[in-house]
């Protein structure tokens, strides 16, 4: 059965099955997906499918739907094509292939500092330290790019939170979070991730439940 995976700043929402003809998507009350979201249209797009074949449609909305960052009033649906609303993406999924993987997320939070290396506790100041961003190599955000502004930002899959970046005085770590479900899933540059801090360098390959990003400095 093709589905839809909402998703929000790269973490996951829900899960959403394409099991009826149509399924309207939008910010009032009476859509089957409703969106909280000021950018968002009172109905915004319409997901239809016919046969074999699935359509998004834009349904008049102010600010549009986007269909892999092209804005579209109606395009067929195929495999891991990326829809936008507002600041809402759904990634779709045909009913042809198989399961997708478990979806990363990257999530900038303030967490407790008991899960992290206390010898390296982040600072809210960060003065003279370049941005750190990372870009998604693989999956439904395959190139998506996300910067790590927060003192502390949390990555993980399906829920669980695998992996905290924290952003230091001089530079960024990682470490793994103390959880049974999270050891011996993430790795920097092929080497197994503990919750001992490490220290991240440009261009390092963080890897977790088979979805890769690559970490980088940018101006």
């Amino acid at each position: 059965m093709p589905k839809l995976i909402l998703t929000l700043d790269g973490a996951v929402i829900r899960e959403y099955n394409i099991d009826k003809d149509s399924i309207s998507i939008g910010r009032k009350h009476g859509n089957d997906i409703q969106l909280n979201d000021l950018t968002i249209s009172g109905r915004h797009s319409l997901v239809t499918q016919v046969g074999d074949n699935v359509f998004v449609d834009d349904l008049g909305s102010t600010n549009g739907t986007l269909l892999n960052g092209a804005r579209i009033a109606k395009s067929k649906l195929h495999h891991g094509d990326v829809i936008q609303t507002g600041n809402y993406q759904f990634t779709f999924f045909s009913q042809e292939e198989e399961d997708y993987e478990p979806t990363m997320f990257l999530r900038a939070e303030i967490e407790d500092t008991k899960i992290i290396d206390t010898n390296q506790k982040p600072s809210t100041e960060n003065v003279g330290v370049k941005m750190g961003a990372v870009k998604v190599l693989s999956g439904p955000l395959k190139n998506k790019v996300l910067e790590l502004r927060k003192p502390f930002n949390t990555l993980g899959f399906n829920g669980s939170k695998i992996a905290i970046i924290a952003r230091n005085s001089s530079n960024y770590s990682i470490s793994a979070i103390k959880n049974e479900d999270s050891f011996n899933i993430a790795t920097v540059n092929g080497n197994d991730l503990t919750t001992e801090a490490r220290e991240l360098k440009d261009h390092d390959i963080i890897e977790l439940a088979n979805t890769q990003i690559e970490f980088m400095y940018i101006e």
